[in-house]
């Protein structure tokens, strides 16, 4: 079930209390909603500085409530991505919040070398797994760098610490879809966004 407008403006705003609370009060807020948002769902929090990346992290699969995730996943996002410093509250009036819905990740069942087939830009985002290292890449992120599928692939693997062809080694590749929402700016309106290849 697709979320509406609505609820996506509903995620947004519940991800950026969440981070605004966590970093004034130290507080993990407990907001709970009904409908979609009872649901266990994947979901991903993506903050934005003047274009810039500044955190980003979520649940590929749905192994929580969607409100319970939306709220991990933001406050993960502000102060435990790795790649980052931690977000400052005063950072918040430039961070745009950004709030991908995932499908299950769904195994592609192919040979190796016909994997490219299967992953339609724009639409789908990509999972490697293989032994203990996994990675994972917003469908978002193939659009905004202009990859190709096989390019998405190896990007992929590289996100999980593999080399860029382990999509033709045995690693498991997975796919779903997201259903972004984000800020136009900083707590302002929300909009869907329609992703299209390049």
């Amino acid at each position: 079930m697709k979320l509406s407008l609505e609820e996506g403006t509903m995620a947004v705003r519940l991800a950026r209390k969440a981070i605004e609370e966590y970093l004034e009060k130290n507080k993990v807020i407990n907001d709970r909603y009904g409908g979609v948002f009872s649901e266990k769902r994947g979901v991903f929090t993506t903050l934005i500085k003047n274009n810039d990346l500044r955190g980003c992290i979520g649940f590929p699969f749905p192994i929580k409530r969607l409100d319970e995730a939306i709220i991990e996943s933001a406050i993960s996002a502000a102060v435990d991505d790795p790649r980052f410093e931690p977000v400052r509250l005063s950072e918040m009036d430039e961070i745009t919040v950004e709030v991908t819905i995932l499908t299950e990740p769904e195994k592609i069942k192919a040979k190796p070398q016909d994997l490219p087939k299967f992953v339609e830009i724009g639409r789908h985002g990509l999972m490697v797994k293989k032994g203990l290292f996994s990675g994972l890449l917003l469908p978002q992120v193939a659009v905004e760098f202009g990859f190709d599928a096989e390019e998405f692939l190896s990007q992929t693997c590289m996100k999980a610490g593999l080399p860029p062809d382990c999509w033709l080694t045995g690693a498991e590749v997975y796919r779903f879809e997201g259903q972004i929402f984000k800020e136009v700016k900083p707590r302002g309106e929300v909009v869907e966004l329609e992703l299209s290849c390049r």
